[in-house]
């Protein structure tokens, strides 16, 4: 056991470093604050009926409180039988948010460069590199925790790939499940995605490779425990991808039930222009050298000594004012996105050791790296550069379902800090330093040289001024009380201050070019060892995107956990909350509907965010609630509060809608559609207490001719949970139902008197059934297969993960061991 702590001693002091790094950067973490996540915020509203019931030790799968009413797999579920979802709140208990992450990230990374067999101090570096690239601190300054999760474990899976394709075929396979399974936990497909088709590109050189060198068999060996490997980490997590795979039919990313819409948006997917919205701008990649030569983030300077600041101050304003109007008005950031919260910034002397890496690195890795960093760099481009992206969006399965097709990058990065790790393991291995020295100052003249360029003469090069910058100084303008010459003025300091922000981050990067380039002369001259230079690189490196990341995620960042930043309830909202009916809706006239991340919190909302929001109910908003306002549609959905604004004071009021129909009601008569159109079409005017709509497809389930008007016939909700409701009926003939509940026939069942019974869909959205003369006990149950039977086949997949792993480590230890011994 000595002998085994002294052989790995390395490996500790590296993992407390990294435990040192995350204190020291995320010092408030460990202080109990807590990041001040816009995306969280958010996501509280929408978790805000399961989060009520998990307090009292429930779980529900359907919530009512955002969107009519929708599956919860995709906002939150518990996945108990999968051994991933207990890995991760081990971390998340052990460890306060961010800094479970970020370890991830380091730990995993350093894997992956060790089972390249790079020194520990240089694997330290690379884990560093990859994991304080900008994006990923930012994602996690944003609250986008599953993507980060996700990226984090991108390194280790490629670890065990390699590992498997170099012959270790248990370890690998089992290292590889373990970590694929916790990236498909993760649920976030568009990153798992990304990792995918690098490494379909990785299959793709190793095939080539086997094939020249005659080792078909070995790859074919390699490529079956991968295989296994895959089926074990898909079967652990059978409960997420089977509903995730059932509901995502159902969402905005599946087919379109309409033939006719406003927007022109695809029969399936998503429309291109959502999907494209956040594209890499090309000129942008200049961020990977150079991190705010775009301008960092949308928001303004609040340097005293920026031209912006001192143009306002000169016209009088006091320096407080100055720096609001600045930061509110004024964004430095002047590429094409919307918005951002920083660049994508992969490090100066990552980018020089890159460059170096495509001139000097022999491993076959290498064409990989090239052709994963030119797939991910053009089909981050979007709208920017179409025709690749197009392609993909266009006939690459399951490519259009994707939004922000810039975070593509995330692949990018790692590729960068591999490339430029690998240069430097070829600096040490490689006998021949001469054409190494050459090759270098090739990459040190591209990066440096660029690096001077833009010092000297950024404004050769680059506007600084947004396309619509006329406009916006117009705007500007207008905002300013008419002073076109201010505004002017403004445009002009801002541009400046662009124009200086660029100039000296190329300088920074400059001299990181420089000092890098001088370690690999030092080196090669002689002048320095391994371990110098390892050392001084990963504290180089870690300096270099320590920087850039404080300028996004820093202290300021962090606020007290007591600290309520939940929005506070108006007075109507109190007096809505007083009603005591269960189940009925709100709508907040002064809410974009599909993002509204208030009214979730106090009321179940006709509005609300979800990026996986259903299909049928993205297109009721789009055609009967955004244009104008449909009453019957808000009668149909028992939306019993309106929350309107005073036009001139613009201060809240509500408004009791008196027609609401209820939580169900039985209708005189129904009649038929032939499509999703003619669906639409009829709800837009219609009496939705006396008919309902449904579509013919349902026809064989309604027994319309049977049913007699009964002025005393009865429908009522008796009890409320969103996974089981229970009316009771009661009528002296047949009835059809409408109940106010949105229609998912994936799980939810419907008993009369205990027996399960059909149901079908009116009025485009809601439930509706038969419901035969009497009194009866009706339920609807949400029981969906694809959760109960996944989580049986996960707790499976689970315990043979546990029995590789363990099998797989002991062997490897046996082996280790018996070679000592021989040794």
């Amino acid at each position: 056991m000595n002998n085994w702590f002294k052989r790995n001693g390395v490996h500790f002091a590296v993992a407390a470093i990294f435990l040192v790094i995350c204190f020291f950067y995320f010092t408030p973490a460990f202080q109990g604050k807590t990041l001040g996540q816009n995306d969280v915020t958010r996501a509280q509203s929408t978790q805000k009926e399961i989060n009520d019931y998990r307090a009292k030790d429930t779980t529900i799968l359907w919530t009512n409180q955002i969107l009519g009413g929708m599956p919860a797999f995709q906002i939150w579920a518990p996945y108990t039988d999968n051994v991933t979802t207990h890995v991760v709140s081990a971390l998340k208990t052990v460890f306060p948010n961010p800094v479970d992450t970020v370890l991830l990230f380091l730990f995993g990374t350093y894997l992956l460069f060790c089972v390249l067999k790079l020194n520990p101090w240089l694997s330290a570096a690379g884990a560093v590199a990859f994991t304080f690239s900008s994006y990923n601190i930012i994602l996690l300054l944003a609250g986008h925790a599953n993507q980060a999760f996700a990226i984090a474990l991108f390194a280790p899976i490629i670890a065990g790939i390699i590992l498997t394709l170099r012959g270790k075929y248990l370890l690998g396979a089992s290292v590889t499940a373990f970590f694929l399974a916790l990236e498909i936990r993760a649920n976030h497909l568009q990153m798992t995605y990304y990792l995918m088709l690098a490494i379909l590109i990785l299959v793709g050189i190793e095939v080539y490779h086997a094939i020249k060198t005659k080792t078909t068999a070995s790859f074919l060996k390699s490529v079956g425990y991968l295989a296994a490997a895959t089926v074990l980490a898909l079967c652990v997590n059978a409960s997420i991808l089977w509903s995730t795979y059932e509901y995502s039919k159902e969402t905005i990313r599946g087919k379109s039930n309409l033939t006719h819409s406003s927007n022109n948006e695809p029969s399936a997917g998503l429309p291109r222009d959502y999907a494209y919205e956040w594209s890499q701008g090309v000129a942008e990649c200049f961020t990977f050298l150079i991190p705010d030569i775009y301008g960092g983030s949308t928001r303004g300077s609040n340097d005293p000594n920026s031209h912006v600041i001192k143009a306002l101050l000169d016209r009088g304003a006091d320096i407080n004012q100055a720096q609001n109007i600045s930061q509110g008005a004024l964004p430095l950031y002047w590429g094409d996105k919307r918005f951002t919260e920083g660049p994508f910034y992969f490090g100066a002397i990552i980018c020089f050791l890159f460059v170096a890496g495509l001139l000097i690195v022999k491993n076959r890795l290498k064409w990989w790296i090239l052709g994963t960093v030119i797939l991910t760099m053009l089909l981050s481009f979007g709208r920017n550069f179409p025709f690749v992206s197009d392609l993909f969006f266009n006939y690459f399965p399951l490519y259009n379902k994707f939004r922000a097709v810039e975070s593509i990058l995330a692949v990018a990065q790692l590729s960068f800090a591999l490339l430029g790790l690998l240069a430097i393991q070829e600096i040490i291995t490689n006998p021949n330093k001469a054409d190494l020295l050459k090759k270098t100052k090739i990459a040190l003249y591209i990066t440096g040289g660029l690096s001077l360029l833009f010092a000297v003469l950024p404004d050769a090069f680059l506007s600084f001024r947004t396309s619509n910058h006329q406009e916006f100084t117009q705007f500007l303008g207008k905002q300013l009380g008419g002073d076109a010459t201010l505004a002017t003025d403004l445009a002009n300091a801002l541009i400046k201050d662009r124009i200086s922000i660029a100039r000296a981050d190329a300088i920074r990067s400059l001299i990181f070019v420089l000092i890098s380039f001088g370690l690999v002369w030092a080196f090669i001259k002689q002048k320095i060892n391994v371990t110098v230079l390892s050392l001084v690189f990963f504290a180089l490196i870690l300096v270099d995107m320590w920087q850039i990341d404080k300028r996004y995620l820093n202290d300021g960042a962090f606020v007290e956990k007591q600290v309520d930043n939940k929005p506070k309830p108006r007075l109507i909202d109190q007096l809505i909350a007083r009603d005591t009916d269960p189940d009925y809706r709100v709508i907040d006239l002064g809410q974009n509907l599909l993002s509204d991340s208030y009214t979730p919190y106090f009321h179940k909302a006709v509005g609300g965010y979800s990026a996986a929001r259903l299909k049928r109910y993205d297109e009721l908003v789009e055609n009967q609630l955004t244009q104008s306002l449909n009453q019957d549609v808000l009668d149909m959905l028992n939306t019993k509060y309106i929350i309107t604004y005073d036009p001139k004071t613009q201060e809240p009021g509500m408004k009791s809608n008196t027609t609401a129909c209820g939580h169900a009601w039985f209708v005189k008569s129904v009649k038929f559609a032939d499509n999703a159109d003619q669906e639409m079409q009829a709800i837009s005017s219609f009496s939705p207490k006396d008919e309902a709509i449904v579509d013919k497809s349902f026809k064989d389930q309604v027994k319309d001719k049977n049913l007699a008007t009964d002025p005393a016939a009865s429908i009522k909700l008796v009890s409320y949970n969103p996974d089981h409701m229970v009316y009771e009926s009661g009528s002296t003939s047949d009835q059809i139902a409408v109940f106010s509940e949105v229609y998912y026939d994936k799980g939810w069942k419907m008993l009369i008197d205990g027996v399960e019974q059909p149901y079908f869909r009116a009025d485009y959205l809601l439930r509706a059934a038969q419901i035969p003369l009497g009194n009866h006990k009706i339920e609807f149950i949400f029981h969906p297969t694809s959760y109960y039977t996944g989580e049986v086949i996960s707790l499976i997949g689970s315990i043979i993960l546990i029995l590789a792993l363990i099998g797989a480590l002991y062997l490897e230890n046996k082996k280790k061991s018996g070679e000592l011994k021989t040794a």
